[in-house]
């Protein structure tokens, strides 16, 4: 399995390998107050001065850090990101290691679930691209990489790889931003159609 994937390109929010302790815990401590703010006021409320007042810092600090608003998306689009990969990569099961590859499939799904208003208007905020960069993008390979392994561990009888681009499409934020705000869906109900869709699809596969 890959390491965790940055979303964006390099940027001045970004964590180096060689960044001391105590900025890597400062960074953490930024996009923990970014991401509270994103969760109770949406992400329009996620500006510099905001940051800045909910964090405690200058605002210096922040332009510092991040350079610009976009850069500051990307690395809490980043920071989102990686703590989900940690998550199925290392964590403990169902989501980790350790399940049988369908409850891993099905907590997986509810994993992507739980934060995806947050995590799509990040991703319509930071203007990541055309959905052919997206396909080819670090973050989501890795995520199509751990649901092909999966997919291949639970016996699956098609092609694993194109099942798992399929599968994917239905965690696809738009879809599911659609699902909740326009057609009325909670998550949990989004879940559990998921969960619904990976048990059909492994027991059509095993056979």
């Amino acid at each position: 399995m890959q390491p965790p994937q940055r979303v964006g390109p390099a940027l001045p929010g970004a964590t180096e390998p060689t960044e001391r302790a105590d900025a890597a815990r400062n960074r953490r401590r930024l996009l923990d107050a970014a991401q509270e703010l994103v969760r109770e006021h949406g992400v329009d409320a996620l500006t510099m001065d905001a940051l800045a007042k909910r964090a405690g810092v200058g605002k210096g600090t922040v332009f510092r850090r991040f350079g610009n608003r976009t850069g500051l998306m990307y690395a809490l689009l980043d920071h989102s990101e990686i703590l989900a990969q940690e998550a199925f990569i290392f964590g403990p099961p169902p989501l980790g290691p350790g399940a049988p590859p369908v409850e891993r499939l099905v907590a997986f799904g509810r994993a992507r679930l739980l934060d995806i208003e947050v995590e799509g208007e990040l991703h319509r905020a930071a203007e990541l691209g055309s959905s052919e960069n997206h396909y080819s993008s670090g973050p989501y390979l890795v995520l199509k990489t751990h649901v092909t392994m999966l997919l291949r561990d639970a016996g699956a009888a098609a092609d694993p790889t194109l099942l798992a681009d399929a599968l994917l499409a239905a965690l696809g934020a738009t879809l599911v931003l659609h699902q909740i705000r326009t057609l009325g869906y909670s998550r949990e109900q989004i879940g559990d159609n998921w969960e619904a869709l990976v048990r059909r699809v492994a027991d059509s596969t095993a056979q």
